[in-house]
């Protein structure tokens, strides 16, 4: 056995994927490097320095953005070599894991919090916002590319022997294409999809043949630093999930709420419009919210204001808002 890979040290990288929704806006907390790459609040983790793996992440992202973390998950173990590290680097072999955390806080840019500041997350992912209907930029830019690259028969021989469905059927579930369902949650195989057909800036960027150029490929979502923009679209599909059978939206509102800011915010993350009298509908039946008996005293009319039941969670399992899937 080759002593060099006995030898190759392994570093652990905890990365937080850390959410807020303003205006409408899911906000994703980005800190700058040295470079001004945008990536997620990144650490390596020292057992010496830290008991627990939470302990480390919330220290890191309070170190680089000044910000005290709530709610926290641990999404995913990501250790591919290629995602993080060029060809025959000689530097530890590092394994990523991503964590999803919520806030009601949101930091701007013109705020002095060592370069960190929340920022649309669809700005990294253009084509997950349907609340405006289906966006221009699949039929336009990314289905077209992903068909070409689905009808290589050549590297669709060689997929074959691998994956049990074919580029072109991948493509049409992820995408939403040929009849077949939009699911807001597979926002990690969309990806992943995007970045095998070398139409994002991380393929360019990890040297994978085929890739379009950085101008085309930044049009397609802005780039983040090492696996970051992969760790972000796990962290949204899991969210999105999440919010079907568990009361995480409360964690990004306010204590006290209008329902049309709660429907503007489920929409926010899920990407998608909700019709308002069915949205009142399903937060009349999941039971939820209750009245506080005060109104809104901003310009306009007033609107009653509403809370989170904390009761729910005693009352069954997955109280959540089952938003359907867009067809």
């Amino acid at each position: 056995m080759n002593d060099r890979h006995i030898d190759t040290p392994i570093e652990i990288g905890l990365a937080a994927a850390v959410v807020a929704v303003e205006r409408d806006q899911p906000k994703i907390l980005v800190a700058r490097s040295a470079s001004d790459e945008d990536g997620l609040p990144y650490g390596s983790f020292d057992p010496l320095a830290h008991r627990t793996l939470e302990i480390a992440l919330r220290d890191f992202v309070t170190a680089q953005a000044g910000l005290s973390l709530g709610y926290v998950e641990q999404l995913y173990t990501f250790a591919d070599r290629g995602r993080h590290a060029r060809p025959d680097d000689q530097a530890p072999h590092v394994v990523s894991i991503g964590y999803l955390a919520l806030t009601r806080i949101v930091l701007h840019a013109d705020e002095p919090k060592k370069r960190a500041a929340f920022r649309s997350w669809y700005s990294y992912f253009p084509w997950e916002d349907w609340r405006g209907g289906r966006p221009p930029i699949l039929d336009r830019d990314l289905i077209p590319r992903l068909a070409a690259w689905a009808s290589d028969a050549k590297a669709e021989r060689a997929d074959s022997h691998a994956r049990a469905l074919s580029r072109l059927e991948r493509v049409r579930l992820a995408f939403g294409v040929d009849q077949a369902q939009w699911d807001e949650e597979k926002v990690l195989e969309r990806y992943e999809l995007l970045y095998e057909a070398g139409l994002v800036f991380e393929a360019l960027r990890d040297g994978r043949s085929g890739s379009v150029d950085s101008e085309t490929a930044k049009r397609f979502g802005a780039p983040m630093r090492h696996d970051h923009r992969r760790i972000l679209a796990t962290a949204m599909g899991r969210l999105r999930a999440k919010l079907k059978y568990r009361p995480v939206v409360f964690e990004v509102m306010p204590a006290d709420f209008t329902l049309t800011a709660l429907q503007s915010t489920v929409e926010a993350i899920s990407g998608r419009h909700v019709h308002k009298q069915n949205f009142r509908r399903l937060v009349e039946n999941a039971a939820l919210v209750e009245p506080t008996g005060r109104q809104t005293t901003t310009r306009g009319r007033p609107a009653a204001l509403f809370r989170f039941r904390r009761d729910v969670l005693q009352e069954r399992p997955d109280p959540g808002l089952r938003v359907g899937k867009r067809g």
